[in-house]
Order: structure tokens, then C-alpha cells, then sequence
């Protein structure tokens, strides 16, 4: 197989998020994950036509997310840097008849799409503005209207082999010719998009399945400049964990606010890459391990489901194995008092993320609220008077408790429960043999006597 070539192409009209990555990702991981030859290329182009709309800061934030996945480009363009080619691919097609002037407003094109369904028709531009002469061009010109410019499609079957969906067709005499260039002369996504494909030598278009139908629209450009469509994969779009729509909560799982939240690239990536597929969702360690289990084949067609808790799941795994210089810095800016080696170890198996770390900081090192019941007082201030002495170490809790339970009779939560909610003011959290020498002698006296 010759090595792919790929392209990521986000706008850069606002943040990057999880619907965004997972197009890059399986992008990056088909072209990164070959295997007897040489690796593919992933290209991130900005398609940043829309002048009006696309920022520098967007655009920046989008590659500062991408290198913070690990998502590395091999090369990068930017459209707005392009439009002599596209200029100069419209002025190819209307010399060949393919590229003409229509002048209907949008109420005119709606009133003529009601018309058809009205009329038990499929809503298809009827092509009407080829039947305009220079003549009356010139008037509707005169009038203040401006053109917008349709491909005309061949009205042919076009047909290709998705890597994902199988065999595809679709009738271009059933769909409207598509629009390229607007009234105010910008161009839509799909002329710059072939005219890029066609000169960076993209061997394969991996993109959502929303874009099936353009698809072959765009085959038809493709043939038309003279060049040769792409391999295509269509994907399933992403819905939330009861299957409904998921565009309104992207905001929220844009990659900044992930990352503010604590949660981890490989957990992102990872679950990224197993939704959807035959393969189990499974933290993996590295970008290369998920690249080397990566295959069309895996991917279903039902629409793949994003749970939040799935993502926290993964994240906790990894967090559970981080060593403490990997998370000192966080700990310095979350918890000072908190950002040593013994505190971290003690806490890290019950945090889903670094920053879960912050109330078991305030446990350990800060002041809270004991939890003294009535019918546990007596136990307490019996507990507080057989502290161990001196300073208290990870043996400390068990010998304290063995204690109390040959003295007082107590054993299993009727022990533990009241010692626990007294010392750290909740009924869960770390393993108290490693909590309690991190509260320390001084302070456990202090939360076992009752004010």
C-alpha cells in the first residue's frame, strides 16, 4: 500500500473539541499506523476561508491543542493564503461550462422548494439561471442583484468504496447542483477543499458521515480540474450517552477546558479512538499503541457514544500511576501544603483526576469540620486518649485500632466509621493507614476532642 496522506482541516472559527479531535485522530492514527512501509503523512490544513469569522487566536489554540495531544502535523497551510488557485480553478470550470451564474435570492429558492414538495417533487434546484441571456443577466445586474456560482453535475451515478460505509452511490441528478461561491464572491468549503486535496496529494478523505452526500459533488470537481478523487471514509458522528444530539454540549468538552479540568491526553485519545469500534475501551499508554490497533474494519455504522464517565473512568486509570513528579506542579499550584511524595501515593488511588487531590489536602493539612455522632462520644474521647504516642507512622493505624477493639469491643464499620468520620469530617476517601500519619499526632488529638 502507498503511504497516505491525510488531511485535518478545522476552521478556525472557534475551540477545538472532542467531535473536532476524534476526526483528527482517526486521521492521524490511519496514517501513522501502517505497517511494512513507509508511515503516512497527516497534513493540518486551516480552512480559514471565512475571514470575517477565523482569528489568530483560534487558529493558535487549535495547534496549542492538537501538540498537547500529541497530534503532530507534518505539514501545515493555511487557505487564506490561497485564493489565486481557487481563483483560477473557477475560471477552469466556467471556461468548461461547469461553473454558472445564478441570481435568485434565498426567498426565491425557498419559494421554489416548497413548490416542489408541494407538488410531491424532490426539492432540486431546477436550473432555470442556465437559460439566462447576457441580456437578461445584464438587467437583474442592473437591478443590484449579485451572483452566486453553481457546479453543474453531470446527473451521472457516482460511485465509491468507503472504507467504512462499503460500497457507495449517489445520483447526482437527484441533488441540487451545489453552490461554490457566494454573492459576495467567498467561497464555500467544497471548491478550495478539491483544489487543496488535488495539489497536497491527499490519497485519502476521512471525515464525518454528514458528508456523504457531498461526496459526490466533490468526485465530480475532482474529475473536472483533472485530478483524482481520494479514498473515502465516512465515520459515524458522535451522540451523547442516551443517543441524543451532541453539537450542544461540545462546548463544555472543548480540549482547553478538559485540560483545565484535569483530564489527561491518553484518555481522551484513547477513548476517542475505541468508540464506535469491535475493540473494548481501554486505556492505552501512547499515541503508537493506538495507531498499531487501528483499522477501518473495527469501525460500525451505529452512531458512537460519548459518555463523560467513560472519559473520567480512563483518566483514573492513568492517574492512578503517576508518580508524584509528574504531578508535583499541579500540586504546587492546587494544594502547597500537599505537594510531597507521601501525600500523593496516599491519595492518588482515589482521584479520577490530579485535582480530586485538593479536598484530601485539605484532610490532611488544613481545618475541617469533625464528625462526632452522641452515641460515638464515649468512643472518641477514648480513641483520643490511646493515641499512639510520639510520631505517627504507617503502622500506627493499625496498632491504634487493634487497640481500641480489645478495649472497647468494637469491631468492623462500628470501629472504624466513627474514627474516620472524626478525623477527616467524611465516611469516605484514602485508606486511613496512610491518611492518618499525614493528618499527624497533634492534629488527630485536635479533631478527636468534641468542642
Amino acid at each position: 500500500m502507498t503511504a497516505p496522506v491525510v488531511r485535518f482541516a478545522p476552521s478556525p472559527t472557534g475551540k477545538l473539541h472532542v467531535g473536532n479531535v476524534r476526526t483528527a485522530l482517526i486521521n492521524w492514527l490511519f496514517a501513522k499506523g501502517q505497517t511494512g512501509g513507509e508511515q503516512g503523512q497527516f497534513i493540518l490544513r486551516i480552512d480559514d476561508t471565512d475571514t470575517e469569522r477565523s482569528t489568530q487566536p483560534y487558529e493558535d489554540g487549535l495547534k496549542a491543542d492538537l501538540t498537547w495531544l500529541g497530534l503532530v502535523w507534518d505539514d501545515t497551510f493555511n487557505q487564506s493564503k490561497r485564493f489565486d488557485q481557487y481563483d483560477a480553478a473557477a475560471d477552469k470550470l466556467r471556461g468548461m461550462g461547469l461553473l454558472y451564474a445564478c441570481y435568485e435570492t434565498a426567498d426565491e429558492l425557498d419559494r421554489k422548494r416548497k413548490i416542489a414538495l408541494s407538488r410531491g417533487r424532490p426539492p432540486v434546484y431546477d436550473r432555470s439561471a442556465l437559460n439566462l441571456t447576457d441580456e437578461d443577466k445584464a438587467k437583474l445586474e442592473a437591478e443590484g442583484r449579485k451572483p452566486h456560482w453553481r457546479f453543474k453535475l453531470s446527473g451521472d451515478r457516482v460511485e465509491w468504496n468507503d472504507l467504512v460505509r462499503g460500497p457507495q452511490s449517489i445520483d447526482t441528478s437527484s441533488v441540487s447542483d451545489p453552490v461554490l461561491i457566494r454573492e459576495d464572491g467567498s467561497y464555500l468549503y467544497t471548491l478550495p477543499s478539491v483544489v487543496d486535496d488535488i495539489e497536497a496529494k491527499i490519497t485519502h478523505v476521512v471525515r464525518g458521515e454528514d458528508h456523504v452526500t457531498n461526496s459526490g459533488a466533490q468526485i465530480e470537481i475532482f474529475k473536472a480540474l483533472g485530478g483524482t478523487a481520494p479514498d473515502m471514509a465516512h465515520t459515524p458522528l458522535l451522540v451523547d450517552a442516551e443517543g441524543g444530539a451532541f453539537s450542544k454540549r461540545l462546548g463544555s468538552l472543548s480540549m482547553d477546558t478538559l485540560e483545565a479540568r484535569g483530564i489527561l491526553p491518553m484518555a481522551i485519545l484513547s477513548l476517542l479512538a475505541k468508540l464506535g469500534t469491535s475493540d473494548n475501551i481501554e486505556v492505552r499508554s501512547d499515541l503508537a499503541t493506538l495507531a498499531a490497533e487501528f483499522d477501518f474494519s473495527k469501525i460500525g455504522r451505529a452512531p458512537a457514544k460519548f459518555d463523560e464517565k467513560d472519559l473520567l473512568a480512563l483518566n483514573a486509570v492513568l492517574v492512578h500511576d503517576l508518580p508524584f513528579e509528574a504531578v508535583r506542579a499541579d500540586l504546587e499550584r492546587i494544594a502547597p501544603d500537599a505537594a510531597n511524595e507521601a501525600f500523593w501515593l496516599a491519595v492518588r488511588e482515589n482521584c479520577e483526576t490530579v485535582h480530586d487531590a485538593k479536598p484530601f489536602a485539605d484532610i490532611a493539612y488544613g481545618t475541617i469540620s469533625s464528625v462526632i455522632d452522641d452515641e460515638d462520644a464515649d468512643f472518641i474521647a477514648e480513641a483520643r486518649n490511646r493515641l499512639p504516642e510520639g510520631e505517627l507512622t504507617s503502622e500506627s493505624w493499625k496498632a491504634w485500632t487493634t487497640e481500641l477493639k480489645e478495649a472497647t469491643g468494637r469491631k468492623g464499620k462500628g470501629l472504624f466509621m466513627p474514627l474516620r468520620k472524626a478525623l477527616t469530617g467524611q465516611e469516605h476517601g484514602p485508606d486511613m493507614s496512610v491518611i492518618f500519619p499525614l493528618i499527624g499526632r497533634e492534629a488527630a488529638e485536635r479533631r478527636l476532642s468534641r468542642a
